[in-house]
């Protein structure tokens, strides 16, 4: 039996800005980075607000450099003042040519990049405690500015 595909609900667009990147370097398990998250906007139908300054995006590349398993942590303020913490796990997957691109800080074509990520959020405000009940998932593009995000609640 096949149940019925879950529908989207556009939550928000996330423009993250960052800072350069901290080359950790190679590691067992591969090539390490850490991009400082040094704040944003939140825009959409559902929450508004800013990412605040202090969270990062942990990489781990891999495939030769074409595969990014990305785990950013950071924090969302709400125009009503509440905090939402943010876990978001990606996957960006690229050409050799365009991986090396990003890495640079130059721009690509975001129709050759897959990036789709996983956003876990955590409310603190009872009023918002159906973020911490819902699963979302998102699309991604990644820009020499910083990242650019949508997300949706999986109904």
């Amino acid at each position: 039996m096949t149940l019925p595909p879950p529908q989207l609900e556009h939550l928000c667009n996330v423009a993250v800005t960052i800072a350069a990147p901290v080359e950790v370097g190679h590691t067992p398990a591969g090539l390490r980075r850490m991009i400082p998250i040094t704040g944003g906007t939140v825009t959409g139908p559902l929450v508004n607000g800013k990412v605040l300054a202090g969270g990062a995006d942990f990489q781990l590349i891999l495939g030769g450099g074409t595969q990014a398993h990305l785990d950013a942590r950071y924090v969302i303020e709400l125009a009503d003042g509440s905090r939402v913490f943010v876990q978001n796990t990606a996957l960006r997957v690229a050409s050799l040519e365009n991986s090396q691109r990003i890495m640079n800080g130059q721009p690509v074509n975001p129709e050759e990049i897959y990036f789709r990520c996983q956003p876990k959020l955590e409310a603190t405000a009872p009023q918002w405690a159906w973020l911490s009940e819902s699963q979302f998932v998102g699309t991604g593009r990644r820009a020499p500015d910083g990242v650019y995000l949508s997300f949706y609640r999986v109904l």
